[in-house]
């Protein structure tokens, strides 16, 4: 279609989105330990820090709302005001200096977030030609590599030392920042976590950018079109889609079949996103600059895979069996930390490489990318909020048991690899069973295949 000549230009502007879902993620996840000694924080704490992070309920909340309100309203609404949601959550991050600031910080960038991935994802499907909607959707989740990987590679550089290892090279700067605002008599925990309010105003900076490129995108044409059949009808509310959702078979199945794949894996990325860099200097015995290290070399190689493996081949070859490719390999990967051992640096460095590889060919890559076909356009941002939220919701759930079974210093850790390893097997048989032939079609062509001609 002659509209969607221009799909990748919208696809990089809209993937900014990504790139500041993951990194505020990873750089909570980057400063966690920081943020634990400078507030005195418990586990609990880190609990609840998660739960209403970018991670899980905060962008739940974000999400069931965003959904409809893309379908209502239209996509490029949600790019006109939702950047600014954004910046004032992490601008309360930034300025934190007491639990309940930086909890607030959190819930409001993750409520933003949720809020604009399900547009974000449909925008890019809508806006997408045929034979290179697999690939945009890929180029967004590249983006969610890159996020974290500057975010760890920032944390790494301006990571203060311990005992165990020299500061970043940047940390220097770190300490003169810290002291022009809170002076020489400062606690050395309060200097420290300086370095994660600087990573924090980097996001706020891309923000602001992403904001300024996003307000001048065109609507979507699919969303502009099923709003003109529309319009011979009653205007239905903000959530009149909620009805229908769950009552047509077809959703419904769809919505189990993407909440089975989705859900499994996000137990599991979830805790990598949040906790990995919490887990390598406590199960793991890493400082927290070679934590960041460790963790931004894996994304480098998320990111290649993401555009390599992902990108430039799942237009071309069969899904199921990529999908069972990639989703094998993060099994494999856990079995290896727990065989052989998390302070084995062998198989650390060998479960980061191999989790590199499993997220750049991730479910969700591929739930992005189905979630988007298999809905018709006048509620397909709804269905995506409606499956982010419970999604995200079930995180922040799963994000208190796994501080609890995980225990203060790892000592639960076994337990909780066990328990990944079973989430990564269920996304691997519901995917490889169920997988949609939706490859090479239009989103026309799809929706009248599975719902018919009165969509």
């Amino acid at each position: 279609m002659e509209h969607k000549k221009g799909s990748l230009k919208s696809t990089i502007a809209v993937s900014l989105t990504n790139y500041l879902d993951a990194g505020a993620i990873v750089a909570g996840a980057s400063g966690l330990t920081l943020w634990q000694n400078y507030l005195g924080l418990n586990e609990g704490h880190l609990g609840w820090l998660n739960a209403l992070s970018a991670n899980a309920f905060g962008a739940a909340i974000g999400a069931i709302f965003g959904g409809f309100l893309a379908d209502k309203y239209g996509r490029k609404t949600i790019y006109t005001y939702n950047m600014l949601v954004y910046m004032l959550g992490i601008a309360i991050i930034m300025f934190t200096v007491n639990f309940p600031m930086l909890l607030a910080g959190f819930l409001i960038t993750g409520i933003s977030v949720g809020v604009g991935v399900p547009a974000s994802w449909t925008y890019i499907s809508e806006n997408s030609e045929v034979g290179n909607r697999g690939k945009n959707m890929g180029i967004s989740q590249f983006a969610w590599g890159v996020g974290p990987m500057i975010i760890l590679l920032l944390g790494m550089l301006l990571a203060p030392g311990n005992a165990d290892a020299s500061a970043g090279v940047l940390f220097d700067y770190v300490q003169k920042i810290a002291t022009l605002f809170i002076g020489n008599d400062a606690s050395v925990e309060a200097i420290n976590v300086f370095s994660s309010r600087i990573i924090f105003g980097s996001l706020l900076v891309v923000a602001f950018i992403a904001w300024t490129l996003q307000r001048k995108l065109n609507e979507s044409k699919d969303w502009e079109e099923a709003k003109k059949m529309q319009t011979n009808e009653k205007q239905p509310g903000v959530f009149a889609s909620f009805g229908t959702l769950f009552t047509n078979k077809v959703n419904i199945r769809t919505m189990l079949f993407l909440a089975g794949i989705y859900i499994s894996w996000n137990m599991v990325a979830s805790v990598m996103g949040f906790f990995q860099q919490h887990i390598y200097e406590t199960a793991g015995g890493l400082s927290n600059g070679e934590a960041n290290m460790i963790t931004a070399v894996q994304w480098i190689v998320i990111i290649a895979i993401t555009y390599f493996g992902f990108a430039m081949l799942v237009d071309k070859v069969n899904h199921r069996w990529l999908y069972v490719f990639g989703t094998s390999i993060g099994i494999v990967a856990w079995c290896i930390l727990i065989f052989i051992g998390i302070k084995n640096h062998v198989a650390l460095w060998t479960f980061t490489m191999l989790w590199g590889i499993h997220a750049g060919i991730s479910v969700q890559a591929f739930y992005a990318l189905w979630a988007s076909e298999l809905f018709p356009a006048k509620y397909r941002a709804a269905a995506q909020g409606i499956m982010f939220f419970a999604v995200r919701s079930i995180a922040a759930v799963w994000g208190f048991g796994f501080v609890n079974i995980y225990g203060e210093n790892g000592e639960g850790f076994s337990t909780a690899a066990y328990i990944m390893i079973g989430l990564l097997i269920f996304a691997l048989i519901v995917g490889a069973i169920w997988t949609p032939k939706t490859q090479g079609k239009s989103l026309q062509q799809i929706s009248k295949e599975r719902y018919g001609e009165d969509i």
